[in-house]
């Protein structure tokens, strides 16, 4: 399966992994071509994150296994894209 896209919702500790440690992490993970970190809370000891990584065939394993080893926690998987391509959400309102 050619997973082209993963957003996942990780929390880390505030010193590390730092953010670019995480990033260099990921960025080593057999296809991935792109990644954005955005921090979405902190509080004392823990930030969450919203991490998208982008690419071809993404390694989902590799991927999860990295990020769990650098001592982060996931603990979602909010969206996966597989295929030939990226397709985008519709959302239909009614």
């Amino acid at each position: 399966m050619n997973v082209r896209r993963v957003v996942l919702d990780v929390d880390k500790s505030l010193n590390r992994p730092t953010l670019i440690e995480l990033a260099e992490a990921i960025e080593a993970v057999p296809g991935v071509e792109a990644l954005n970190i955005s921090v979405t809370e902190m509080d004392m000891e823990t930030m969450g994150t919203n991490i998208t990584v982008e690419g071809t065939n993404i390694e989902f394993d590799k991927l999860i296994e990295t990020i769990e080893r650098t001592g982060a926690a996931i603990h979602s998987v909010d969206e996966i894209a597989v295929g030939r391509r990226l397709t985008e959400s519709v959302r239909h309102i009614e």
